[in-house]
């Protein structure tokens, strides 16, 4: 089964020396940075990126995240990282994958999901709000 995929983004990274180990392979705790950079891309696209979040009232904290390690980063390797916004109406969930940015290969896969939380009730919405589907431009039929 084929998930919808309602925005996407990629963004290419380098590998840092200071994200490697003595292995000079990628600490396994910077994979969350490299997906929210490319997270942060996304909702460039959708114009919802954090201070738009504010601005319409709402705190979107990450409530669940996976990481599946296929193949691991090493110092000064081009990746490409690419999110995918494939959940909406009650979190945001989106998918990431991580390539090499030269041969394709695959390295890493994951997800992440963030619910909308009150600035100032700091109460969970359990259905995301309407500005969602308005940056999203996307029509319910009823």
């Amino acid at each position: 089964m084929t998930k919808s995929v309602f925005a996407r983004a990629k963004v290419n990274i380098e590998i840092p020396f200071h994200d490697v180990d003595a292995a000079e392979i990628a600490w396994h705790g910077h994979y969350a940075k490299y997906f929210e950079i490319a997270r942060c891309q996304l909702l460039d696209q959708i114009d919802y990126n954090y201070p738009q979040m504010k601005e319409s009232g709402f705190f979107w904290p990450v409530i669940d995240m996976r990481v599946r390690y296929i193949a691991p980063t090493r110092f000064q390797q081009k990746i490409t990282v690419e999110a995918m916004l494939v959940e909406w109406e009650h979190r945001l969930k989106i998918d990431y994958l991580i390539c090499d940015a030269t041969s394709g290969q695959r390295l890493t896969k994951g997800y992440t999901c963030q619910v909308a939380v009150g600035i100032h009730d700091r109460e969970m919405l359990l259905v995301s709000p309407p500005v969602v589907e308005e940056k999203l431009k996307i029509k319910r039929s009823l």
